[in-house]
């Protein structure tokens, strides 16, 4: 029987640590949550799962699969992103390898110089690694383990220790809480302030930060240009908050609504686990 439960009583990252510890094999499953109009025993809104929103994997306490449903991990995808691929490049395989698995596809690329060996598997892993992270930051969310339940064999699967993943991880919430304050709403937009090359000259970026600076216009809100670079959350966060501070860019409402500038409302996030239902779920690992 897989273990269930809501990712509000029992964070992620409590699940990471008795995977890790119980040396679990088996994938983890988050889902959109969806109101059920009942109460649970802590008298908290009960939630049916819905959409499935991520699914990470495991084997033998090392993780070694993870996507969402807006970041899949196709290998064309996850080096593009990683800069190992031009955004042309990425158009292309993806154009006459439509019906490649991963593995083949990656063996093309090397044997016609396109990446490396090291570049695909470390591409994969920091991936992975940026999934994982920003899943430690969602509030709430059923989720469902079931053990001996593995990716197929077409993808490839780098193993990562996850002590290191929960150490980053733990110091990662406390800085998406307050990035999450200092930026609450993606559905801003942003702009380039008055002689924007000025100010750019000298400026080293990063890919990803020039990937966002391109799509820097009114029309686009933040959240429309994580999606469109298949960023999380906390990654769009970070990159916005750096360009603003650096005054690259400005935060502005989206063309058609009112008040061109931003006020951002501070915003906490407190969370307090119920010892008793962490307990049992426990429990319940344990005699898996």
């Amino acid at each position: 029987m897989p273990l269930q439960g809501n990712i509000r009583d029992f964070s992620t990252t409590q699940l990471l640590n008795l995977i890790n510890l119980a040396g679990k094999t088996g994938t983890l499953t988050i889902f959109d949550g969806v109101k059920t109009g009942e109460k649970d025993a802590m008298g908290k809104e009960r939630m049916a799962p819905g959409k499935e929103r991520a699914r990470v994997s495991f084997n033998k306490g090392k993780l070694i699969y993870a996507a969402t449903d807006t970041q899949d991990g196709n290998l064309v995808s996850v080096l593009n992103k990683a800069g190992k691929l031009t955004d042309e490049q990425a158009r292309i395989i993806r154009n006459r390898a439509k019906n490649t698995n991963d593995k083949a596809l990656a063996l093309l690329l090397i044997n016609a110089n396109y990446v490396s060996q090291t570049d695909v598997v470390s591409s994969i892993q920091q991936h992975t690694l940026d999934v994982v992270y920003g899943l430690l930051t969602w509030p709430e969310g059923p989720f469902r383990f079931e053990d001996d339940t593995l990716p197929g064999r077409d993808r490839i699967l780098v193993p990562i220790d996850l002590e290191n993943v929960i150490i980053e991880g733990s110091r990662r919430i406390k800085e998406a809480e307050k990035l999450a304050e200092y930026l609450p709403n993606l559905d801003f937009a942003l702009k380039f302030p008055e002689n924007p090359r000025e100010k750019f000259k000298g400026i080293h970026l990063s890919v990803e930060e020039w990937r966002v600076v391109s799509f820097v216009q009114p029309k686009n809100t933040i959240r429309q240009i994580a999606k469109a670079n298949n960023m999380s959350d906390m990654e769009i966060r970070r990159i916005v908050y750096g360009l603003e501070q650096a005054g690259l860019v400005e935060m502005v409402r989206p063309v058609g609504m009112a008040d061109d500038r931003v006020r951002r409302p501070m915003q906490t996030r407190a969370t307090q686990v119920q010892r008793n239902v962490v307990n049992k779920l426990i429990d319940k690992i344990k005699s898996i």
